[in-house]
């Protein structure tokens, strides 16, 4: 399988785009997404990394109206406006 199927497989980042990468602190996805904003930094790669405390996966679509997933929105709308 490619890298692309998992971010742990990759083995150069080098030359990929700037990345925004947000997780939740109790998502089972948390570590693989510390680890590849790592990666990706480390190749020279512009990243914003986001751990929302206390929150699982799917933390915006489980409640919407926190605090802390509206935040993650006005995050992702500032991220994706510029394109």
């Amino acid at each position: 399988m490619e890298a692309t199927a998992a971010p742990a497989r990759l083995e150069n980042a080098t030359d990929l785009p700037p990345a925004y990468i947000e997780i939740g602190q109790i998502d089972a996805f948390r570590d693989e997404a510390s680890a590849y904003a790592i990666t990706l930094s480390r190749a020279g790669v512009p990243v914003e990394f986001h751990l929302h405390p206390g929150v699982p996966h799917g933390f915006d679509s489980i409640a919407f109206n926190a605090d802390v997933s509206r935040r993650a929105m006005a995050d992702r709308v500032r991220v994706l406006k510029p394109i």
